[in-house]
């Protein structure tokens, strides 16, 4: 077939052997429906090192290597996938990594990558060419965003600095989810942004105020508005915990103990003027 021919004129025109060719490429990878996904992907070829203008870097469908998601020449792109993708890495250095945006349920793949050395007169590609269609990257299509996780630091105590961590994973560093909270302002928050695994982001939104005894039991809410307008949210329940004023647990103490030793007195001195009425009456009843 053509798509043979393609694949055998690629391993005959190169001088070296498909060994010293090597791609590393996320495999599977889930994306929002509207987002935007990164494909991590580094290479390596053989021979010496060329700068980034003598390289060229194309994705392409698997099976329809005439099928290209991201070409230097945007005609060469499919229709559907114009204006949507992004070389981010740079060839240069062995970066081969591709930006996808506005997500569509169509946009599966498998996307592979391949690698052309130009001329450096007229950046036409020579015989040095490699599709490392052993490691292409396929997407997993998610219609609803995940859930923000909340995290409490410890137990909220009233008048003390208080922390609430909100936090998202996704796909789109360029266009990090935006959060929302339902009490607080903005010079109440941090945010972090950090990598978890290839691919994989995590945004932190970290909410820090000082609770009082109003805030106990009331909820917290976070939101994340992600890349593309999908929304999702997560609340919790806040418990306060009262402040150990000393005041207020030595009062009612004095109280009762003032009143007890009143008490007290007010029956001894009853009982010692019965006593003396008792003594009289007896003195007299001898006479």
């Amino acid at each position: 077939t053509a798509v043979m021919m393609f694949y055998i004129e690629y391993c005959i025109c190169s001088p070296t052997t498909e060994e010293q060719w090597k791609a590393s490429v996320v495999k599977s990878i889930e994306a929002l429906v509207d987002s935007c996904v990164v494909l991590p992907c580094t290479f390596t070829y053989p021979g010496s090192f060329l700068s980034t203008s003598r390289l060229r870097g194309i994705w392409h469908r698997k099976d329809k290597w005439n099928e290209i998601f991201y070409h230097e020449d945007t005609t060469s792109v499919l229709d559907n996938f114009k204006g949507r993708t992004k070389m981010l890495g740079n060839l240069g250095q062995n970066n081969c990594t591709l930006e996808i945006v506005q997500v569509k349920n169509h946009d599966i793949g498998p996307f592979c990558f391949r690698i052309e050395f130009v001329k450096k007169d007229t950046n036409q590609p020579t015989t040095e060419k490699f599709s490392f269609v052993e490691e292409c990257a396929e997407i997993k299509m998610l219609e609803e965003p995940p859930q923000p996780e909340l995290i409490q630091s410890n137990t909220a105590v009233q008048g003390k600095p208080y922390a609430v961590t909100c936090s998202v994973r996704h796909t789109c560093p360029s266009h990090v989810p935006v959060f929302t909270w339902s009490r607080g302002s903005e010079d109440d928050i941090i945010q972090i942004q950090k990598p978890i695994v290839s691919g994989i982001w995590e945004t932190q939104s970290i909410m820090v105020f000082i609770p009082g005894e109003n805030d106990d039991h009331t909820e917290i809410t976070c939101s994340a508005t992600f890349n593309g307008g999908r929304r999702s949210s997560t609340s919790i329940k806040l418990n306060v915990k009262r402040t150990g004023n000393i005041y207020h647990l030595i009062i009612p103490v004095a109280v009762a103990i003032g009143t007890a030793v009143i008490f007290g007195v007010f029956c001894i001195a009853v009982m010692k003027k019965y006593k003396n009425r008792i003594a009289e009456l007896q003195s007299r009843e001898g006479r």
